[in-house]
């Protein structure tokens, strides 16, 4: 199926992996801009406005900034050299109205902030090649 701009999409398993083809010195610019100072502001920005429970680690939102003066050039140095390892996902039961549960994954804010940041820089990229008609 077309993406939105097929002339720039790359069609079936072939598209995906030209892709995947990249070289680490071109990972390595992506991961440059991911990390970029005005990337990471506009991060920060969208998840203190989400706001959002604690992960595992209980780090509160209202917290991130104190410690990411601390910790942002080791967590900065590990996403690019490849060697950062997210935390696991707190779960948390959500009663339904039926009486069942829903079950959420809380990420903790730190994971939050990075999966924003990659997203700005990833969403422009691979936005034009989804479908019309794919909501996942």
């Amino acid at each position: 199926m077309a993406g939105r701009n097929p002339e720039r999409s790359p069609q079936g398993a072939e598209g995906v992996a030209a892709t995947a083809g990249r070289t680490k010195s071109e990972d390595y610019r992506l991961m440059e801009q991911v990390v970029e100072p005005s990337n990471m502001r506009r991060a920060y920005k969208r998840v203190l406005k989400n706001r959002g429970a604690p992960g595992v680690d209980r780090l509160t939102v209202e917290e991130l900034k104190d410690w990411l003066m601390v910790h942002w050039p080791s967590v900065k140095a590990a996403l690019l050299e490849d060697r950062y390892l997210p935390r696991a996902v707190r779960r948390v039961d959500i009663p339904k109205p039926n009486g069942g549960v829903r079950t959420l994954g809380v990420p903790t804010v730190v994971d939050r902030l990075i999966q924003q940041a990659l997203h700005q820089v990833l969403q422009p990229i691979f936005e034009p090649t989804f479908s019309d008609g794919s909501y996942g």
